[in-house]
């Protein structure tokens, strides 16, 4: 059952980005193409740029592919380098209602919007939810498992007196949602995903006419003072026509919750952990936290998921969940150095205002753009102290920007195409699937597997050319596309038991 306090999907226009995990996921999902059915067209670069304003000049562009053209480098570049799935561009206002739909097609899970999580008992048997409608009817509900992903303000989190670590309110902001067609001014240099400058950032939300203003607050003024139609002509340069659908003052923050469960209940997604929105790391760690949850508690109701499997939910997105919010505050410390770079001088159309225009361009591309750039944070991150994980002594890399293919245990599996055109992932079984580089029989692991009721897909790859990327005859991959384990074939069933017990959390050993 999943329960939501509010009665609609959101109309806030909350996060812009889908990352290439994300990605990912929701295509192990089926669910790729119907998002991208919503997003900005396939065909629209990720350009970054920044201004001085929307009248004014053009500093710098970070330059990044379309959908279309990042499909093409990634199917030529079958090294186990690149992710399946580029990213996707688009509002979680309309990411939302397309996961609504998904959900109530589904016969298996009872969707209620309007309905509330007030309070909560756990027993040794399972938990008991109190929840309020909003006529204000109440109801109790008997669960075995309760998992909070009800945001920053967590009803859940509270109840658990779980507390979160990190800093707070980083610096207030504005948000202005409007629409416009003067789409000549606000793409003046050319369609991009991000307009940037001192006073903020543009996002263009559908690529035609929906923008998204964050801004800064003008010197002096408050979240109660601020006319946002103020904020959105300062950022442009002058007034031009435009509609204001929604705005707000928001504080962002840069925390994670101290624990991720306790008992039988679960925090996942901004109740877990909240990001200033530099990376997009929000929503995007949050999809990763449910998906890591949703198939240890399956495998857990299933009956073959062992005592271990739940505790390492947090042991695993829990330092993701750190390394994340240390990531979002690089970047939007890179941001303010950008700020910093900008002078009154920058506006004048003479020689001195050239040099200074000269200058902070250079100053940009120095610092960079790392915050859409980090490809080792996106899909790079390891569980490495998993006690799911059947470490082999070897550590994977950590390097926050370059992803580096390999099938270290904790890892996510490097994503090829084989030679039939099929993605590798698309083969992989939705439990655990045994990817078979070599011609050793899988008898052991197939009968252990099937002595522990436990699903498992035999996966022989063929393609000779690909076995050096994953750096082993046999891998064992966990329905989230992690490796758990690594080696030759085990020779009988004890050993493979040892493994696949280790895998889902019968064992340490």
């Amino acid at each position: 059952m999943l329960v939501e306090r509010n009665p609609t999907t959101t109309a806030h226009p909350k996060m812009d980005m889908t990352n290439t995990r994300t990605m990912e996921l929701f295509r192990n999902l089926g669910l790729a193409e119907q998002l991208r059915a919503v997003s900005v067209p396939v065909d629209h670069p990720l350009d970054v740029s920044w201004v001085t304003t929307m009248t004014g000049y053009e500093l710098h562009r970070f330059y990044y592919p379309s959908t279309v053209e990042s499909r093409r480098i990634i199917r030529a570049k079958n090294d186990g380098s690149q992710p399946l799935e580029p990213p996707m561009r688009v509002s979680q206002v309309e990411i939302e209602p397309v996961l609504k739909a998904a959900n109530e097609r589904d016969p298996n899970v009872e969707v209620r919007f309007g309905v509330a999580l007030e309070d909560f008992t756990e027993d040794r048997d399972g938990v008991t939810a109190v929840l309020r409608t909003q006529d204000g009817r109440v109801e109790k509900i008997r669960c075995e498992y309760l998992a909070g992903c009800d945001g920053g303000s967590s009803v859940a989190r509270t109840l658990l007196n779980i507390d979160c670590s990190g800093r707070w309110r980083i610096m207030p902001r504005y948000t202005a949602h409007f629409r416009s067609e003067a789409f000549d001014l606000l793409c003046r240099w050319g369609l991009a995903w991000h307009y940037q400058s001192n006073r903020g950032t543009l996002v263009s939300q559908n690529g035609s006419d929906v923008w998204t203003l964050h801004a800064r607050f003008p010197e002096g003024r408050g979240p109660d003072d601020v006319d946002p139609s103020t904020l959105i002509e300062a950022f442009v340069g002058k007034p031009f026509p435009h509609e204001i659908l929604v705005a707000n003052a928001f504080t962002p923050h840069l925390v994670v919750a101290d624990r991720y469960s306790r008992g039988r209940v679960f925090l996942a997604g901004d109740a877990a952990h909240q990001y200033i929105s530099t990376g997009g790391y929000g929503m995007n760690t949050g999809v990763a936290d449910a998906f890591d949850l949703g198939w240890k508690l399956a495998a857990t109701l299933h009956g073959f998921g062992g005592p271990q499997l739940l505790a390492s939910y947090e042991l695993e997105r829990r330092p993701i969940g750190l390394r994340n919010c240390a990531a979002a505050e690089r970047h939007n410390d890179v941001r303010v150095a950008i700020a910093r770079l900008y002078e009154p001088a920058m506006a004048n159309d003479d020689p001195p205002g050239a040099v200074a225009r000269a200058n902070a361009s250079g100053g940009i591309a120095a610092l960079g753009n790392a915050e859409n750039e980090s490809h080792g944070i996106e899909y790079g991150y390891a569980y490495a102290d998993s006690p799911i994980v059947c470490a082999d002594g070897t550590a994977a890399p950590q390097d926050p920007i370059d992803y580096v293919p390999t099938t270290v245990p904790g890892v996510r599996l490097p994503s090829v195409f084989l030679d039939d055109d099929t993605a590798l992932f698309d083969r992989l079984g939705p439990w655990f699937t045994l990817l078979v580089f070599d011609d050793a029989a899988a008898d052991p692991m197939v009968a252990a597997a099937a002595q522990h009721r436990i699903p498992l897909h035999v996966l022989r790859v063929t393609e000779r050319h690909l076995a050096p990327i994953y750096e082993a005859a046999v891998v064992l991959v966990r329905p989230d596309q992690h490796v758990a384990w690594r080696g030759a074939m085990p020779h009988d069933e004890q050993a493979a038991s040892v493994i696949l017990g280790r895998a889902l959390g019968w064992s340490r050993d």
